[in-house]
This record gives structure tokens, C-alpha cells and sequence, in this order.
């Protein structure tokens, strides 16, 4: 072997060594153990990677046969809610989605009410998991519905906002879908009672 070829053998060595040393480096901790979702996770003081790289702007075509009312797509995989407004207008939005599958609905409903200031009281079966829970939380910066909810057509569910910034991005709710309070105002602005929405 020449000693040019040599020193390309070497130095394809060191740099392929250097990438492969740099990329374990670069795993997290918690990656490595096979806990690289937040999957169940009640603690949201750890620290846990968001998905919000994951984010891609859609078309409204595929999920929605007309625009009508405007339509609202949550991806619960990707963390994201994409909405449209009734003339094609176009928003992309971080969101917290529910913590385990077994929370989680999917499929199509809508927008039935919509609250400005909303109170909160914890379903029956938040109620026994949780039985240190207060029955009722007026509105304000302890409501975790945030400054605005969107009734869905299915009990218990709604789109709102929340006052702990942590949420967005994880597993983190019991069932609802939740936005960063600015965000939600902007939604709720843009939203009718009657707009379509598809949860996936």
C-alpha cells in the first residue's frame, strides 16, 4: 500500500473513530437506557427531550373534505396542532398531548364551546386517581385550562391553554390538548363553535 493511500486509510480511521466517539457523546443519558420518549411521565421538574424537531407543515386535504368553519388537525405523535382557517389560513402550534394511550381519542368531532377565562373541575376518574385534587378551580393562573378552553363534542375533551409552560411538548395531560397560552388565544380567536376537528 502506498503511503499516500496510507494516510487516507488513516485519516478515513480517525475521522470515522471521531464521529462515532462524538455521537455517543451526543445521545442523552436517558436515550441510552431506552427512555427517549416521555411516555408516562408525571414529573415535570426531570428533564425530558421535547419533540418539537419533529414539526411539518401539512396540507389540509388529506384529513378534511372542505374547509368550511375552518379545521383543526392534532397530531398526538408529533406533539403539534395544525390549524386552518375557512379561508386556507395556516398555523402550526407546539402542543402537550395525554399521557398514556389509554387517555388518548382519536377521530373526528368539533369545537362545540368556547370559553374565555375558563373554571376547571376534575373528571370522576381524575377524581380517583387523584383524590388530593380540589373539586373546583376558578379561573385564573392556577386553572389548568389556562386563559381559553375549546370544548370538544366528546365529554371531557377540550384544546387549552396552560399556565405551566412545561406541559408543551411531552405526554403531560389527562386527556386534553394543550397550547402555550398565547397560542391558544390565537386559536380561540380563529376558531367558531362547528369547527371541524381531527385528533390523529
Amino acid at each position: 500500500m502506498s503511503k499516500q493511500n496510507l494516510i487516507g486509510v488513516n485519516r478515513r480511521h480517525f475521522l470515522l473513530s471521531a464521529g462515532a466517539a462524538a455521537s455517543s457523546l451526543a445521545v442523552p443519558a436517558f436515550a441510552q437506557n431506552g427512555a427517549d420518549t416521555t411516555e408516562n411521565e408525571r414529573d415535570l421538574t426531570e428533564v425530558v427531550r421535547r419533540n418539537m424537531s419533529s414539526f411539518r407543515s401539512l396540507t389540509w386535504q388529506p384529513h378534511f373534505s372542505n374547509l368550511r368553519n375552518g379545521a383543526i388537525l392534532v397530531d398526538i405523535d408529533s406533539r403539534a396542532l395544525h390549524m386552518w382557517t375557512e379561508d386556507g389560513n395556516y398555523s402550526l402550534y407546539p402542543s402537550s398531548v395525554p399521557l398514556s394511550e389509554d387517555l388518548t381519542r382519536r377521530g373526528r368531532t368539533s369545537i362545540v364551546r368556547k370559553v374565555d377565562g375558563p373554571t376547571w373541575s376534575p373528571t370522576p376518574a381524575m377524581k380517583k386517581r387523584n383524590p388530593e385534587w380540589p373539586d373546583f378551580v376558578p379561573a385564573g393562573p392556577d386553572n389548568p385550562l389556562g386563559t381559553h378552553a375549546l370544548y370538544l363534542g366528546w365529554t371531557y375533551y377540550r384544546i387549552h391553554g396552560t399556565h405551566d409552560t412545561r406541559k408543551i411538548g411531552r405526554r403531560s395531560s389527562n386527556g386534553c390538548i394543550g397550547l402555550f397560552n398565547e397560542h391558544i388565544a390565537e386559536v380561540f380567536a380563529k376558531a367558531k363553535v362547528g369547527t371541524q376537528v381531527l385528533l390523529i
